[in-house]
């Protein structure tokens, strides 16, 4: 059966959508479509943009010197960042789901470094690290072990920096600990009525029933983590050396550097989007044999 609508209801309909269809293509359709014409021109952000074709391109893969060490370190960090974060995250959220006195408390404690100002807490981490005067070497040295250069060693480097990003782990830990008490208690009482222990009832059961959410949160991970830029921006500015110098820095540096080559950056940027939308597509297409779907 067909629907009619009067002129006057089609009109008003139209106004009423008229302010999203002009937002999309103000704020999505048009920077989007300029992005990818500027990305094939010689553009300063002030001058005339100039078109060169793929030149910007093939200038970042041929003779960039720091295009392909940025990506060396973007993987680098991706490989340790989000493998960390999600196991550390679902350690705490099991630790947290738990009927205790104070659990609450504990849960507001790892949840509260999520809500404080990123800038804030990287200056922190910043004094905590220093290897003179820091408070990361001053326990080391209280325990009597080895100290560490931290920021300023081109090894241990980007590891701070992780371990910078797994103290804001809290926000991982609360999606993972929703997911935990969403499954069902009767299928843990099942199971130790068979026998099951804990290490069964955690790969055959808590697992599994969680695999959605770990592909959410693997998919939020690796796109967060391919985007990091505050991190280095405070701490490192990308040393020492190419250490830590991660792709979207590079992208921030020639955007807005000595040298502004915003036409430059903007290939970079599609280079991004294209590498984090291939490791999505992989991520989700490989999930069909990992992912469990509960059909209840």
């Amino acid at each position: 059966m067909k629907l009619s609508f009067g002129s006057k209801n089609t009109l008003a309909a139209y106004v009423f959508i008229l302010p999203t269809i002009i937002g999309f293509v103000v704020l999505v359709l048009y920077p989007v479509a300029s992005s990818l014409y500027h990305a094939f021109t010689e553009w300063s952000g002030i001058s005339a943009a100039r078109w060169i074709g793929l030149e910007n391109f093939r200038y970042l893969f041929e003779q960039d010197p720091t295009f392909w060490p940025s990506l060396r370190a973007t993987v680098y960090f991706v490989l340790l960042s989000v493998p960390s974060g999600m196991v550390l995250g679902l350690g705490l959220a099991m630790l947290l789901n738990r009927r205790l006195n104070g659990v609450r408390l504990f849960r507001t404690i790892f949840y509260l470094p999520v809500v404080l100002p990123s800038i804030a807490v990287l200056t922190l981490w910043k004094y905590i690290y220093d290897p003179l005067y820091g408070l990361a070497n001053q326990a080391l040295e209280a325990l009597h072990l080895p100290t560490s250069g931290w920021l300023f060693s081109p090894t241990m480097a980007m590891p701070s920096i992780v371990i910078v990003g797994l103290w804001g782990v809290g926000g991982t830990m609360i999606i993972f600990l929703a997911a935990l008490q969403n499954v069902p208690a009767e299928i843990y009482e099942a199971a130790r009525v068979d026998g099951a222990g804990s290490l069964r009832l955690f790969f055959g059961i808590t697992l599994p029933m969680m695999t959605p959410i770990l592909l959410l949160q693997l998919v939020l991970g690796l796109s967060f983590a391919f985007q990091a830029f505050n991190q280095v921006q405070v701490l490192t500015n990308g040393g020492p050396e190419t250490a830590t110098y991660l792709f979207m820095f590079k992208i921030y540096q020639d955007a807005f550097g000595n040298y502004t080559q915003l036409g430059l950056a903007t290939a970079e940027a599609w280079i991004l989007f294209v590498i984090v939308m291939i490791v999505t597509a992989i991520t989700l297409k490989t999930s069909s044999m990992w992912v469990f779907e509960d059909n209840r």
